[in-house]
């Protein structure tokens, strides 16, 4: 008997569809004694420590989990179902762990890189048992801002450790009992290989292998962090009513008075995640918004993803609170757990975040209650993704001094010398007073993860990602930033990672078009000397 722990935190659908993928049946843990009638059992979660420990209290699950352990039953956890095995966390210095492993979850603080730790990262194996055979090389994905230290007192657990800044533990396993920081089930054929194993019991000893105690003495090879490749998906409704992907030019989605269709969103998505896109994004830029929320055409297209495709998935578009047609209230938050429920990774929130930085400014600070904070709350930073909509706007030199405005390189129509970058809503066409730099440092205050940052000047020109704009965005933040936005070439793709520090970079019509292969752009990084995942 396979068992889920489900408490409710964040996107297990890609767990359970994993599972089902290899061929095995699951079982949901639903009360307190399921949990001591599990034969394996699997604890995932994504979000923060207190919310977890929190919930699993609430359940009753505390206890009978704590007996589980100390029985050292075959068990499996993943991302914040390893952090809870330890005795405590920095994100939550009041809530206790479950206690069986010595230690705390400690934050990332290399203020020299972005936080959370997410993208796809090598492992360094510190034992030698199946669980990992034949790892070394690999990327697997993770996305964390907590991590939990090597340390004498925890070394008998320590199966793996990845770097980043520091060195910290990326898998445990102590008899029968395992975790891992990674997510196995969104990080492709080599996660879905270690499930398996887990699955089939095949484990092996747990004792050191011969040098390792000297190999982590010495400076042994450091993990590298590899820059992702994200395929894009615009997906509206067209004038027949199907659901198909489009792709615009400054927003423009029309070409002879029809909507482009450039392919189905499902098939669209298992494609590239089969051309080795590192993560898929879906951005619902149609207007099902007084659909009730159980009907949301995206929610199906997820589900359906979700069940082959093995990367990360992100939502954007309709993540605020609204009114259906038969009066029913749906809060942003009520939205974001759906979206989670039905495959999403992450959600991405675009107008409403501006709405709400128009507000804080105008208060002179939070409330707690955006959408932004309550999901981040809930399900973590690491969820919560803001997309940008920027245009440049020049002003002459009398401007230079007010806040976001850059000496640019590209002078304006009347040879200025210097622009803002104005951050807008409704798809574009509508300015707002807000900049893009102001905008991406609130929303890193209010607990947003990342920034997904497209240019409307830039949108499907195919002449290269705005570097100054991507450079005075990731400049001032400290969380993961997406360049989006006229990539046509793969030097384009080399050249926003070289000139700038962003993590990733995003494109959609040369992808959808076959102009540019995915694969193709990893090539041409990987000749530079850039990595990127295999």
């Amino acid at each position: 008997m396979i068992s889920l722990l489900d408490y409710g935190a964040g996107n297990v659908r890609s767990v359970r569809n994993a599972i089902h993928k290899l061929g095995f049946q699951l079982t949901e843990i639903t009360k307190p004694d399921d949990i001591l009638a599990a034969e394996r059992l699997i604890f995932p979660g994504v979000g923060a420590f207190g919310a977890a420990m929190s919930r699993l209290a609430a359940l009753g699950y505390l206890e009978p989990l704590r007996a589980y352990l100390a029985a050292g039953r075959p068990f499996l956890g993943i991302c914040i179902g390893l952090q809870c095995l330890f005795e405590g966390s920095d994100e939550s210095p009041d809530v206790p762990g479950l206690g069986l492993i010595p230690g705390r979850i400690r934050r990332f603080d290399d203020g020299r890189l972005s936080v959370p730790h997410m993208g796809w990262n090598g492992i360094r194996r510190e034992r030698d048992v199946p669980l990992l055979a034949d790892y070394d090389g690999e990327k697997l994905y993770f996305v964390h801002s907590y991590h939990a230290e090597p340390t004498p007192a925890n070394d008998e657990w320590i199966l793996a450790t990845t770097d980043y800044g520091v060195r910290f533990v990326s898998a445990v396993q102590r008899g029968q009992v395992a975790a891992v920081q990674f997510h196995p089930e969104k990080s492709g054929a080599a996660g879905l290989r270690l499930i398996e194993r887990f699955l089939t019991g095949d484990r092996g000893p747990s004792r050191p292998s011969p040098g390792v105690a000297a190999r982590r003495a010495s400076d042994s090879p450091t993990t590298r962090f590899a820059k992702r490749i994200i395929a894009c998906l615009d997906v509206r409704a067209n004038d027949a009513g199907d659901l198909v992907v489009t792709k615009g030019d400054q927003y423009d989605v029309r070409e002879a008075g029809e909507v482009r269709n450039l392919g189905k969103p499902v098939e669209l998505a298992q494609r590239y995640y089969d051309e080795g896109a590192d993560e898929i994004a879906f951005l619902n830029i149609t207007g099902f918004r007084d659909f009730p929320l159980a009907d949301q055409p995206m929610l199906e297209v997820l589900r359906r993803t979700s069940e082959n495709v093995f990367v990360p998935l992100t939502i954007g578009g309709g993540i605020r609170a609204f009114t259906d047609a038969d009066g029913r209230h749906y809060s942003a938050l009520d939205v974001a757990d759906e979206y989670f429920r039905s495959g999403a990774d992450k959600i991405s929130i675009g107008s409403d975040a501006v709405a709400t930085v128009e507000q804080v400014l105008a208060r002179g600070g939070p409330d707690g209650t955006s959408a932004i904070e309550q999901i981040a709350t809930v399900y973590g930073n690491q969820a919560v993704v803001i997309s940008i909509d920027p245009r440049r706007v020049y002003v002459d030199a009398s401007e230079a001094s007010r806040p976001g405005v850059i000496e640019t390189a590209l002078p304006g129509p009347g040879g200025e010398r210097h622009c803002w970058f104005q951050c807008t809503v409704k798809g574009g066409r509508e300015g707002r007073p807000v900049d893009a730099v102001t905008l991406a440092r609130i929303c890193e205050w209010l607990g947003a993860g990342e920034i997904l940052l497209n240019s409307i000047d830039r949108d499907g020109t195919g002449s290269g990602f705005d570097l100054e704009l991507v450079k005075a965005v990731s400049d001032a933040v400290s969380i993961p930033v997406i360049a989006s936005s006229g990539a046509g070439g793969v030097e384009h793709f080399a050249e926003v990672f070289a000139r700038t520090d962003v993590e990733a970079a995003l494109a959609a019509g040369i992808f959808h078009r076959r102009e540019v292969p995915i694969a193709a752009v990893k090539a041409h990084l990987r000749s530079l000397g850039i990595e990127v995942r295999h």
